[in-house]
């Protein structure tokens, strides 16, 4: 069976394979309908692939005549970052099919010369990741689908599923960002008349329209992202004066736990937590003089956690640990 993120390159394939094969013979192929495949034919005309429709009673899709793709010429350190780049996106749950990245790891072997191919594998055979908790991926056709509706500034048709309900929208991308693990999208939402946030993997199908849309001149995907997961409407509302230098607090402060604005006795950092405990600990981890100004709730949190560190730092070894730690010494 076909993965969505290998199609779009299958269908390349075949087409370079055979001077060319109906959209039944393709859809049968890839266990899709045949509107699936007119749009992938048109996401390869789109980069640049001369894919021409014949039309008839045997009609179908082909290759223009004479086209071929480019050899992949690559030198030492362009097949190291590739590799080291694959083998990252499967270890750490990149959106992407984890066939699709195989496939491609071992495309990229067979065309290495001997010498450069061993020294991959090697790479491949000792590098390690650290494990990282694997957040939900969307999929590869829904991230591609945004991606090139962002560059076209073209609309797109969304089936979105929230935490509350399932709601179908019309939607202009203004890009699409990848924060901690997770995938967004930032844009104009027709449904709600204003610019809306979404997570890639709560969208259920993204179809291009017809439609194009002018992107604002200021737009900034990524700064809006962060701006919005910061300031999100849940839990605990949290607002902080530090005194320290905006320059200091973007260092210390990492993108998206809070939106920081200068101040004329320091820096305001206002966010939304769920736990008044884990932003109590943050504060502390930021070495400098703060003032909390709301909510009240969060000095309470910060009294209970000092008091937790005193209690921890009065603790002595009971002796009946210590003699079996001595005890456990002298065995070894």
């Amino acid at each position: 069976m076909y993965q969505p993120t290998t199609r779009v390159l299958t269908i390349l394939e075949l087409l370079q394979a055979r001077a060319s094969l109906s959209g039944s013979e393709l859809a049968a192929r890839l266990e899709v309908d045949r509107r699936t495949v007119r749009r992938y034919i048109t996401m390869l005309q789109d980069l640049g692939i001369p894919i021409e429709a014949i039309y008839g009673p045997y009609g179908g899709y082909r290759i223009r005549p004479g086209f071929k793709l480019p050899p992949l010429m690559l030198t030492d350190d362009e097949a190291l970052a590739i590799t080291l780049s694959l083998i990252a996106a499967r270890r750490q749950g990149i959106a992407a099919d984890a066939l699709a990245i195989e496939g491609a790891l071992a495309k990229i072997e067979r065309v290495l010369p001997q010498g450069l191919r061993e020294r991959v594998q090697a790479v491949q055979a000792v590098v390690s990741f650290s494990p990282t908790p694997s957040a939900p991926q969307p999929q590869g056709e829904i991230l591609m689908c945004l991606s090139m509706a962002a560059q076209q500034t073209r609309r797109v048709h969304l089936r979105y599923q929230s935490h509350r309900e399932e709601t179908a929208r019309s939607f202009d991308p203004y890009g699409v960002v990848y924060h901690w693990e997770r995938w967004y999208t930032i844009g104009w939402c027709h449904l709600r008349n204003a610019v809306r946030v979404f997570r890639l993997d709560r969208v259920l199908s993204a179809e291009l329209e017809t439609e194009t849309f002018a992107r604002p001149p200021e737009s900034d995907s990524l700064k809006q992202v962060l701006q919005s997961l910061a300031t999100a409407p849940w839990g605990w509302q949290i607002e902080v004066l530090l005194e320290t230098t905006l320059a200091e607090a973007q260092r210390r402060i990492p993108p998206g736990n809070g939106l920081l604005e200068q101040a004329p006795s320091g820096v305001v950092m206002r966010a939304h937590v769920e736990r008044l405990d884990w932003m109590a600990r943050m504060l502390l981890m930021l070495k400098c003089p703060f003032v909390i100004r709301q909510p009240p709730e969060l000095r309470a949190a910060l009294r209970q956690v000092a008091a937790e560190a005193a209690a921890l730092a009065e603790r002595e070894e009971s002796p009946a640990v210590e003699a079996r730690s001595q005890e456990s010494g002298v065995r070894r």
